[in-house]
Order: C-alpha cells, then structure tokens, then sequence
C-alpha cells in the first residue's frame, strides 16, 4: 500500500517537474519575440493573471494584499499620465544579445502626449559587474509630429545624438502642454 501512494506521488512530481519545464520553455520564448500590447490588453492580462493566482499564493503575500498593492500601482500610474500627459499606446521588446554579463534588448515605444504623438525606438545595453548593474541608452530614434517647428527638429536631433530619454519626457510634457494651449488659443480667433 506505501508502494502505490509513494507511486502516485512520484507520478505527480514527475507531471509538475515536465510542466515546469513547459513553462519556463514558453516564458523563455515570449521574452525573445516582440510583442504589442495595448492598454485593455495589459488590464485583461493583470486581471487574468489575478485569477489564476487566487489560491496559490501559500507562503507568500494573500491575494487581498497583492489587489491593494495593484490598485495602488494603477492609482500611481493613473496620476502620472495624468501629471505628465504622457500616455503609451505601445511598446515591444525584442532581446538582441544576450550574454552571462551584457544583454542588449531593443525598445519600441509608441504614445500621445496631449495632442502630440511621439515614436521612440532605441536599444539599451545592460552591463552586469560583481556588484552592480549599468544600463546605457544607444541608437536612439524619435519621430513626432512636430509640423514644420525646427525648434522642436533641433531638440529632437540634440535628444537623439545625447540618448537622454528623461530630458526627452520631461521636455516633451512641457512643450506638449503649450503647444495644446496655443492650438486652442488660435481656434478661438479663428
């Protein structure tokens, strides 16, 4: 009788371990591909996911503890766009190169800020050392719909050759924010 219950037990070791298999195979895989996503998309994904995770968080933090910490993650990101304008609409991410200290991966991002839409695309480079990790912005792309401003060309051009993508955003808002104000102001003489 020990035999058979031992049995089935190794026989559902052995189902979980080849299961697991199957799914690091498959995490593995959508890490390599590049991928869409919109905003219903990632909301359907996390709520998803929020469902298979009910019940299987034993040792870890409850499911009533992961919703709040999600609700506040969604709270904090509602208020940035809402703070900044900024709004992504895309993004795909495809590992170039990847080695035991130096991964490459490339970024494709898409968004509106107010009514200007921006595209970026660049490669970052993460650097591993013993102690730290560096990453470095490289081959940077941005295309807007700037009109003919070759203020905002020269910015662009400037952003491009130094890969700042933070003086990028935080200008962008700014610039963004102006623009839609002027473009309201010369609709209301017009």
């Amino acid at each position: 009788m020990d035999n058979s219950i031992c049995q089935v037990y190794e026989d559902e070791i052995q189902s979980l371990e080849e299961e697991i298999k199957l799914l690091a195979e498959k995490y593995e895989d959508s890490q390599q591909e590049s991928t869409f996503f919109s905003d219903e998309e990632i909301l359907m994904s996390i709520k998803s996911f929020q469902r298979e995770f009910q019940g299987q968080s034993k040792g870890h933090e409850s499911p009533s503890d992961l919703k709040a910490q999600l609700e506040s993650l969604e709270t904090d990101l509602s208020f940035l766009m809402k703070f900044t304008g900024i709004q992504f609409t895309s993004h795909s991410k495809k590992t170039v190169e990847k080695t035991t200290n130096r991964t490459v991966r490339k970024h494709r991002l898409s968004g509106n800020c107010h009514s200007l839409s921006f595209q970026l695309e660049f490669q970052l480079l993460e650097m591993q050392n013993k102690e730290s990790v560096s990453a470095v912005i490289t081959d940077l792309s941005i295309i807007m719909e700037s009109g003919e401003d070759s203020d905002v060309s020269k910015f662009v051009s400037s952003t491009e050759e130094h890969g700042n993508l933070l003086t990028f955003f935080r200008s962008l808002s700014s610039y963004a924010e102006w623009y839609e104000h002027r473009r309201r102001t010369f609709l209301h003489f017009k």
